[in-house]
C-alpha cells in the first residue's frame, strides 16, 4: 500500500493532507496527528498508530535481558577502574 500523496506547504507552515490519504488512514477532522523525526524524514501517525508500530518495533525482543546485558557491562567496567 505505497503510495505518494502531495501537499503543498501554505501561509503559517499549514499542509492539507489530502482528502484519499485521510479516508485510507480513518483520519477525521480534528484528528491529532504526531509528526515523527527520523534520519531518513518524518512520519505522520495518530496516537495508536505510532503506539503499533513501536510495539511491531518491539516484538520478539527482550528488553530486559538487554539491559542486565548492559548494567553487568557498566558493572564490570566499574570493577576495572576500581
Amino acid at each position: 500500500m505505497d503510495t505518494t500523496f502531495v501537499a503543498p506547504m501554505g501561509d503559517r507552515g499549514r499542509l492539507v493532507v489530502p482528502a484519499e490519504l485521510r479516508a485510507r488512514q480513518h483520519w477525521e477532522q480534528g484528528a491529532r496527528l504526531l509528526m515523527i523525526e527520523t534520519d531518513g524524514g518524518v512520519i505522520l501517525v495518530t496516537r495508536e498508530q505510532a503506539k503499533s508500530l513501536v510495539r511491531s518495533q518491539l516484538a520478539g525482543k527482550d528488553l530486559v535481558a538487554a539491559l542486565l546485558a548492559d548494567r553487568r557491562s557498566a558493572a564490570a567496567a566499574e570493577d576495572e577502574i576500581e
